[in-house]
Parts: structure tokens; sequence; C-alpha cells
């Protein structure tokens, strides 16, 4: 648990109850985690999906991992304990975005069940959905695919703390919505998350 170290801070109520700000922009807030080795397809689900909903006019935004590091989280490495702050910190992010009436779609390895768990606690504090999507994709498979050669690295010992390699990947145990790449079509992944979304009355039906 991250400590508090700021002092003599408190908490500023708007003016602007989160019903009012979702009906005045005709948008509902919920967050979509997307969790899965590298290569298994979350980015690629997520992106598809964002495109999707925009032009369905949702109040969309993903969330991805490697861009998120490249400026929020820049000063983070691989460690268990960096992991652990790298996704805390997107989902503080998270429930703020679902908390301003957003459909949010976060794609992140997220290995470690403790700290996804931890999101989706802090949703359920706030009062906010959070669903959890695990890109199930067999490892064999993600390394066939390979896109940025990182398997290849690990395998030769180039990159150390790999997860699927050398560090453990912790398969959800309860996930809303489970997208079998290997099996279904970047089509047929979309539609589902779509579907998910309409019944929990985060988009509206076309």
């Amino acid at each position: 648990m991250t400590q508090q170290k700021a002092t003599n801070i408190t908490w500023h109520e708007g003016d602007i109850a989160r019903e009012e700000r979702w009906s005045a922009l005709n948008s509902t807030g919920i967050t979509m985690w997307f969790t899965g080795l590298s290569a298994s397809g979350k980015s690629t689900i997520a992106s598809a999906l964002e495109q999707a909903l925009i032009n369905r006019g949702s109040n969309c935004y993903r969330l991805d991992g490697d861009n998120i590091r490249f400026g929020l989280n820049k000063n983070l490495g691989f460690s268990a304990e960096d992991r652990a702050e790298n996704i805390r910190r997107i989902g503080e992010v998270c429930k703020l975005f679902a908390d301003s009436g957003t459909v949010t779609l976060s794609s992140f390895i997220s290995p470690y069940l403790a700290d996804r768990d931890a999101c989706r606690e802090l949703h359920d504090a706030a009062g906010l959905k959070f669903i959890e999507v695990y890109v199930d994709t067999p490892l064999d498979v993600c390394e066939q695919r390979d896109p940025k050669g990182l398997y290849k690295k690990a395998r030769a010992g180039e990159i150390k703390g790999f997860t699927g390699i050398d560090d453990p990947y912790e398969e959800p145990a309860n996930a809303e919505l489970i997208l079998k790449t290997a099996e279904k079509s970047l089509d047929e992944c979309v539609e589902a998350c779509v579907d998910f979304l309409v019944e929990a009355g985060a988009i509206r039906p076309e």
C-alpha cells in the first residue's frame, strides 16, 4: 500500500455531482481493463474498440502500457515494485477518467493479481464499474507474433524479468470477459467488447 506523504491537504468537493455530469454529457464512465501477455493482442483490440466506440459517438479514451511509460510513468522500470507502482498510478488515472464519464480502455500486461485487484477495489470504493478483460493467448502464439522482438531477446537473456519467460503472469480468476485471440478474429473480439459494454449500460445499443 502506497503511503500518503503529503500533509495539510483537504479533499475539495466540486459543485457538480457525477450523475449531473454524466446526464449533461450524455455519457457513462466505466473502465475496461485489458490484461494479458505481451503480444496477446491487448493494444490491438483496445485500439480497434476505441475506433468503433468513437464512431458510435461514445466518449472514449485509450490508455496504453508503453505509451504511459513515455510520460506519466517514465521514471519507472520493470522490477516488481515499479510494476506495482505503474499499475497503481494508471488505476488512479482510470478512476478519474471513468468518473468524468469516459469509457476508459486500459491495456497493460499487469501481470500480478494483487495489482489488478487493487485497481478494481479503487473503482468499487468510488462506485465505478471495473471490467477486467483477459486477453487469453497462449505463450507460444505470443512468441510467434513477437512484433517487437522482445521474446527473442528474453530467450537470449538480453531482457531480464520478462513476463511469461522468467517472470510470472498470474491469470485472472474472475475476469468479466475472456478473449481468445488465437481462436477469434479482431472483429469478433471487438464485437464481444461492444456487446458487453451495451449490457453493462455504458453505451447505447445501435
